[in-house]
Parts: C-alpha cells; structure tokens; sequence
C-alpha cells in the first residue's frame, strides 16, 4: 500500500492556519477555486494522527490502545489531551471537567428561606 504524503494545515513560514484555495479532480481536471477551510484533523502531528486512528480503531476504549500501543493509561489520556490541544478543542475538554467536577462535588445550595429557629421557652 502507497502512503500518501499528509496535507498540510500550517504555513511553513509563520505557523498560521492555511487555506485550500483550489481543489482539481484528478479524473477530470475539473478546477474549483474559492476559499475552503482544512479539517482541524490537518492541525495534528503524523505521530498524532497515527493515535487517533489506533483510538478510533479501538473504538474510544483507552484500555485497548494502552494494550496495542503498550503505553500506560495516565500516557494514553495525556496524549488525547494533546490530540486535543493540537486541534483546538482543549475549551471543550476543560469545560467538560468543569461539569464533571461539579457534578462530583455539587456547591451547597442556598436556602429559598431562611432557617427555622429553635422555639422559645
């Protein structure tokens, strides 16, 4: 099987996001030009890229790329998170821990009135 060099998703130069500007079908030479965004999967790493294929392979399980890729749990999380970072989506992953942690440990609620008082002899 040929491997097909990755596209990429970064200038060489200034490391800003690039943009497709013209796509051509190589069956037909039909040329379209105009101003297309690349997928966020472009802005990770070919190593980055290799592990997301063996996590999707692994359907998500990290128990399974920790076993195919003989690495520890703690290095199958930090190298999601980076997957993550590298495609832009680390506000998400934080926002999701914030939700979990309050779920785990929910704030106290405050009273809709005020507490009863110990009657008086």
């Amino acid at each position: 099987m040929e491997k097909k060099p990755l596209p990429i998703a970064v200038c060489p130069s200034c490391s800003a996001r690039l943009k497709v500007s013209r796509m051509l079908c190589p069956d037909c030479g039909l040329v379209v030009e105009g101003d297309f965004t690349t997928s966020r999967l472009g802005l990770i790493s070919p190593a980055q890229q290799q592990f997301v294929e063996i996590f999707l392979a692994a359907r998500g399980s990290i128990r399974e790329v920790e076993r195919v890729m003989s690495i520890s749990y703690p290095t199958v999380r930090k190298r999601l998170d980076e997957v993550l970072a590298a495609m832009g989506t680390g506000a998400l992953q934080a926002s999701e821990d914030q939700r979990r942690r309050e779920r785990s440990f929910p704030r106290s609620r405050k009273a809709s009135s005020p507490p009863k008082r110990a009657p008086r002899c």
